[in-house]
């Protein structure tokens, strides 16, 4: 399901306590309690920060490159490949 976005700039009151609502649109499509703000020096950016991090990365990087075995073989032929370019000859 795609869900179309429109981006949009607010400006927002800082209140004395420091404290700054976010937008009901976006508190609404966001579902989050909780916010990441990461501060970039001149400006901050604002995130949802998920209930459980480690489950919302949960098949985030499924089906993105090698996995650790096909990793470790192409580790081994590549070190394999050196040896032979060094020695002449396969490792024993």
């Amino acid at each position: 399901m795609t869900v179309m976005v429109r981006e949009r700039d607010d400006v927002m009151k800082i209140s004395r306590n420091g404290q700054v609502s976010l937008p009901a649109e976006t508190r609404k499509r966001w579902n989050a309690e909780r916010v990441l703000i990461v501060d970039r020096g001149d400006y901050v950016i604002v995130r949802p920060y998920p209930d459980d991090a480690i489950r919302a990365l949960r098949g985030k990087y499924k089906g993105r490159g090698p996995t650790a075995d096909e990793w470790h073989r192409m580790n081994r032929e590549e070190e394999r490949e050196i040896e032979e370019r060094r020695w002449g000859r396969p490792p024993e």
